[in-house]
């Protein structure tokens, strides 16, 4: 047996959050990934702002998303989180949105870079954050 580490964070839906049929409108999505990437972070003891203080930042550079099932306003939801690509300088998350019966709504991923704040030149996470990078190694799905 696999032994990564995937975290899981409840999305509320809002009403707002919903298009003209009446299902959560799809680029709403995108902030439910950031939800799950932030908190898959923070579980393992990391965050976005020390990589900033320090200098850094990590902006998508691909983004990849199937939508399976709608949501819709009133129904549960989570994202479940993990990284399934780390080699030192793309680090992939993938997610998996689910309702509260556990269904399949949308699946996808995330790529990111490191680049430094002042001129936004891309660096080696393995480099810049060894310590992180090296957790992910620990805990991503192989």
């Amino acid at each position: 047996m696999e032994n990564y580490f995937v975290s899981t964070r409840e999305i509320q839906l809002y009403y707002a959050d919903t298009d003209m049929m009446g299902v959560i409108y799809h680029a709403n999505y995108l902030k439910f990934f950031e939800l799950g990437r932030t908190g898959f972070i923070e579980d393992i003891g990391y965050s976005y702002l020390a990589m900033e203080e320090s200098g850094y930042f990590a902006p998508v550079y691909d983004i990849q998303i199937t939508y399976k099932k709608p949501l819709r306003y009133g129904d549960k939801a989570f994202v479940k989180t993990w990284v399934s690509l780390n080699d030192g300088i793309k680090t992939v998350y993938s997610y998996t949105i689910v309702n509260g019966n556990d269904e399949v709504c949308a699946e996808g991923t995330s790529t990111h870079i490191i680049v430094k704040k002042d001129n936004f030149k891309p660096t080696s996470f393995k480099k810049a954050f060894p310590e992180w990078y090296l957790k992910y190694e620990e805990i991503k799905k192989k």
